[in-house]
């Protein structure tokens, strides 16, 4: 298991953040055209506590990704059918083998049966420990056929959790997002925390472990994902990024105009030249 939490992000100023968001985008871009041209398959999975924040994480991953080339996967409550058959429910959804270059995004995934499934008595004890037993073999298979994975898991602590779901549940505009389950999950805090943990010492493994962020701030989780992501994986004209510090003056933006190139512009000056030569 990786707690990967950038205490640098943790003072950053509003705009700092809209700095920072827009250079790992554009590296994220680069990844993806990085991806298509060589056929990879990644696979990113989102797991946490109801209101974590696992949606939004991905809208973020995602906004100016090109829609051909990504999958974005949330299943609903499974068949009977694909209760009994749990890996193949995901397996159908992994990007295939010699098809174009794809990234798939699950917004929660196959650990449902190891967190929130026996957290509400979804799933019977005997299916809980089945999926332990099997899923390190079955996700190394997957691995060993060319799928390149990250789990991450966003952690929020009770007080977070309580306050997100109570506004989710009187927002005018958020209300319809309050399920059952979250009615229900509220109370099952403690529960939840010891499947967790069970989860993070049967399956994180050296070839896939789970990096937790700490997610009591949404914005931080989500830059800090994107920085993960960009920083563990290998594309074509990558820029390693080192995570933006509050006191920081950025200059990684490059400018063109009629064929003259100004590079190692700051924020401020791109966007003086953008508004004058632009």
């Amino acid at each position: 298991m990786i707690k990967y939490d950038l205490r640098e992000y943790k003072k950053l100023t509003n705009k700092q953040y809209q700095i920072e968001k827009y250079r790992l985008q554009v590296e994220l871009l680069k990844l993806q055209e990085d991806v298509i041209k060589h056929k990879r398959r990644i696979v990113i999975l989102f797991e946490g506590r109801d209101s974590a924040g696992k949606t939004g994480t991905i809208q973020l991953f995602s906004r100016y990704l090109i829609p051909s080339s990504m999958n974005y996967i949330n299943l609903g409550v499974p068949s009977k059918s694909e209760s009994k058959n749990w890996f193949k429910r995901y397996e159908r959804k992994w990007p295939k083998k010699d098809a174009d270059g794809k990234i798939t995004f699950f917004d929660r995934s196959w650990y449902n049966r190891a967190l929130i499934e026996p957290t509400l008595g979804y799933c019977s004890q005997r299916q809980y420990k089945n999926f332990l037993n099997k899923v390190n073999s079955w996700e190394k298979k997957q691995i060993n056929k060319g799928i390149e994975l990250t789990k991450f898991y966003l952690s929020i602590d009770r007080k977070t959790q309580q306050n997100r779901l109570k506004t989710r549940k009187n927002s005018p505009i958020k209300y319809w997002k309050f399920s059952e389950s979250d009615a229900k999950i509220i109370s099952k805090y403690d529960v939840f925390t010891l499947y967790k943990e069970q989860m993070f010492e049967k399956t994180s493994t050296t070839i896939s472990p789970w990096i937790v962020i700490n997610a009591n701030n949404k914005k931080i989780a989500q830059i800090s994902a994107m920085h993960y992501i960009l920083n563990k994986i290998d594309y074509e004209n990558k820029i390693v990024l080192e995570p933006i510090k509050s006191n920081d003056d950025i200059s990684n933006y490059t400018y063109n105009f009629e064929g003259e190139v100004f590079s190692n512009l700051t924020y401020s000056q791109y966007n003086i030249l953008s508004k004058y030569l632009g």
